[in-house]
C-alpha cells in the first residue's frame, strides 16, 4: 500500500513537473515574439527619423551649392570684366607705342633720304674729279714716255738697261757699306772684348789640368790559364750564356792568350761583368746559380763606386748641400763617355772653369761651380729616360729643388733655351772648352772626314770661291776667291755669310777659322 501511495505520488510530482515545463516555455516565446514586435517598432521609428534627417542635410547641401554657384559666377564675371579692361589698356598702350615707333622710322627714313641725296651728289663730285685724275694721269703717262723716249735718246741706254745699271750701283754701293761697317764693328768688338776674353780664358785653362781621354768601349780580363776559357764558356755554352744574360754585355773568348774581352757600349754594365768575372775565377766555382749571385754583388760594389765617385767629385769641387740622389747620378756619370770623354771628369772640369771664370768676372765662384758640375747630370739617365740630357737633367735639378739659375744654366748649355744671366753664359763656354781642347774628345774617322768634306762643300758653294782646304783638324777652312769676282771690301761680307752658314748647318766642338784669301797678280815684262 505504501509502495502503492509512493508511485502515485511520483507520478503526480513528474506530471506537474512537466506543466511547469510548458507553461515556461510558452512565457519565453510569448516573451520572445512581444520583444521582437517591440524591436521592430523601435526599428521602423529610427529608420524613419533618419530618412527624414537625410532628406533635411541633401536639401541644405544644395541650397548651399546653389549659393556658391551664384557667388562663383558673379566673381568670373568680375574677373573677366577686370581682365578685359586690363587687355584693352595693353592693347592702347601698344597702339600708343606703335604710332610712336611709326613716326621714328618716319623721320629715320626721311634722315636717310636727306643722307642719300648728298652721298648721290658727292658721288657725282668725286666720280668728277676721277675723271680729272684719270685724265691727268693720262697726261703724265705721256709725259713721262716722253721724257724716258728723251733720256734713252741721249744715254743711249734702254729702260731695263738703265734699272740694271742702276741695281748694280746700288749694290756695290750697299756692300761696300756693308763691308765697311763689318770691319768697324769687328775691330771695336776684338778692341773691347777680345783683349779679356784671351785673357780669362787663358788663365782659367792654365789653372784647371785634367787628364786626356783614354775610354773604350772593351775591358779586357786576365786569366791564370787558357783552361780558364773553357769553364768560363761552360757545357754546351751554358755559363757564358748566363753571364752574358745578366750583365748585358758581350764576352769575346777568341784565340787571345789567357784573356777574355768585355764588349759594351755602356760601361756601367763592363764594370760589372769585369768585376764579377775575376770574382768567379778567382773563387773558381763557374755555374749559372753562382753567375747570378755573383754579379748581384757586383753591382752592389759598382753601386758604392758611385757614390764614392760623386762624393769625391763634389768635394773636389767644393760644393756643398747637393741631394743625395744627384750625388748618386753623379758618380754614375764616372761610367759614361760622351766621344771619348769621362762625362764626370767632364763635369768637373767645367765647374773647376766655371769657378775661375766667376772669379774672374766677380760673379758668384760656388753657384757657377754648383752650375758647372750638374750641368750634365742628365747624361746619366739618358739611356733609362726619353728626352735629351738637357731637358733630363733641369727635370731632376727641379724635382731636388736646385736653384732657379742652376735649372736655366742645364737647360741652356746647349742653347736650347735663353741664357738668362752670367752664370749661365759661363757654362756655355766652360763646356765648349772642355769639349774642344786638344784630346779631350775622341772623333770616329767617319765622322772626322765626313766634317771637313761638309766643310769644304759649304765654302765651295760660295760665288767667287775658287777652292778651299779645310786644315788644322778641321778648325779652320781657308778660302780662295777669284779677284775679278770678290772685291777687297766683298772678303769681309764672304767671310762673315760663310762663317754664319757653318754655324746654321754643321756641328762641331769650339770654334772653325774662316780664313778668306784674294791674290792679285800683275805680270809685266822687260825687253
Amino acid at each position: 500500500m505504501t509502495n502503492g501511495m509512493y508511485y502515485v505520488t511520483a507520478a503526480m510530482e513528474t506530471t506537474d513537473l512537466l506543466i511547469v515545463l510548458v507553461v515556461l516555455l510558452a512565457v519565453a516565446v510569448l516573451s520572445w515574439f512581444v520583444s521582437a514586435a517591440i524591436q521592430r517598432k523601435t526599428y521602423e521609428k529610427t529608420v524613419g527619423s533618419a530618412e527624414v534627417k537625410s532628406r533635411e542635410i541633401i536639401d541644405e547641401a544644395l541650397k548651399t551649392a546653389a549659393e556658391k554657384k551664384r557667388e562663383a559666377l558673379l566673381e568670373a564675371k568680375e574677373e573677366n570684366i577686370a581682365a578685359k579692361n586690363e587687355l584693352e589698356r595693353e592693347a592702347k598702350e601698344r597702339r600708343n607705342e606703335l604710332r610712336r615707333s611709326e613716326q621714328r622710322v618716319q623721320s629715320k627714313e626721311e634722315a636717310l633720304d636727306k643722307k642719300l641725296e648728298t652721298l648721290e651728289r658727292r658721288e657725282q663730285s668725286v666720280q668728277s674729279r676721277d675723271d680729272r685724275l684719270k685724265r691727268r694721269e693720262q697726261e703724265m703717262e705721256e709725259l713721262i714716255r716722253e721724257q724716258q723716249h728723251r733720256l734713252e735718246q741721249v744715254s743711249g741706254l734702254t729702260t731695263e738697261q738703265a734699272k740694271d745699271y742702276l741695281i748694280q750701283s746700288v749694290t756695290e754701293d750697299a756692300q761696300h757699306d756693308i763691308a765697311v761697317r763689318l770691319k768697324e764693328l769687328d775691330v771695336r768688338a776684338r778692341e773691347e772684348a777680345g783683349k779679356k776674353a784671351k785673357e780669362y780664358i787663358a788663365t782659367a785653362i792654365q789653372k784647371c789640368a785634367a787628364d786626356h781621354v783614354a775610354e773604350m768601349t772593351i775591358s779586357v780580363v786576365a786569366l791564370p790559364n787558357d783552361e780558364m776559357k773553357g769553364r768560363i764558356i761552360g757545357r754546351e755554352g751554358r755559363n757564358i750564356r748566363a753571364l752574358e744574360q745578366a750583365t748585358g754585355v758581350e764576352l769575346v773568348i777568341d784565340d787571345t792568350p789567357e784573356a777574355v774581352v768585355i764588349s759594351g757600349f755602356d760601361p756601367m754594365r763592363r764594370e760589372i761583368a769585369r768585376i764579377a768575372l775575376e770574382k768567379l775565377i778567382l773563387d773558381g766555382r763557374i755555374h749559372p746559380a753562382r753567375i747570378e749571385e755573383v754579379v748581384k754583388k757586383a753591382q752592389k760594389e759598382v753601386e758604392e763606386v758611385m757614390k764614392e765617385k760623386g762624393e769625391s767629385a763634389v768635394l773636389e769641387v767644393g760644393v756643398h748641400g747637393i741631394h743625395p740622389e744627384l750625388v748618386r747620378l753623379l758618380g754614375k756619370m764616372h761610367f759614361r763617355t760622351s766621344y771619348g770623354q769621362n762625362a764626370l771628369k767632364h763635369s768637373v772640369e767645367v765647374a773647376h772653369l766655371c769657378g775661375l771664370l766667376a772669379a774672374e768676372l766677380g760673379t758668384d765662384v760656388r753657384l757657377a761651380k754648383r752650375a758647372g758640375l750638374l750641368h750634365d747630370i742628365g747624361k746619366s739617365l739618358d739611356h733609362d729616360m726619353e728626352g735629351s740630357h738637357v731637358q733630363i737633367g733641369a727635370d731632376l735639378c727641379r724635382k731636388h729643388k736646385e736653384n732657379a739659375v742652376v735649372i736655366n744654366a742645364v737647360e741652356s748649355h746647349h742653347g736650347d733655351v735663353e741664357p738668362m744671366g752670367m752664370i749661365a753664359l759661363l757654362v756655355q763656354a766652360a763646356d765648349a772648352i772642355s769639349a774642344a781642347r786638344p784630346g779631350a774628345r775622341r772623333d770616329t774617322l767617319d765622322t772626322y772626314t765626313n766634317r771637313l768634306t761638309q766643310l769644304e762643300e759649304i765654302t765651295n758653294s760660295f760665288r767667287g770661291v775658287e777652292k778651299s782646304f779645310a786644315i788644322q783638324a778641321g778648325r779652320e777652312v781657308r778660302v780662295m776667291v777669284m779677284p775679278d769676282q770678290i772685291s777687297d771690301d766683298a772678303m769681309t761680307v764672304l767671310a762673315h755669310d760663310i762663317a754664319k752658314r757653318i754655324e746654321d748647318e754643321m756641328e762641331y766642338p769650339g770654334q772653325i777659322k774662316v780664313n778668306v784669301i784674294r791674290e792679285s797678280r800683275i805680270v809685266d815684262y822687260a825687253k
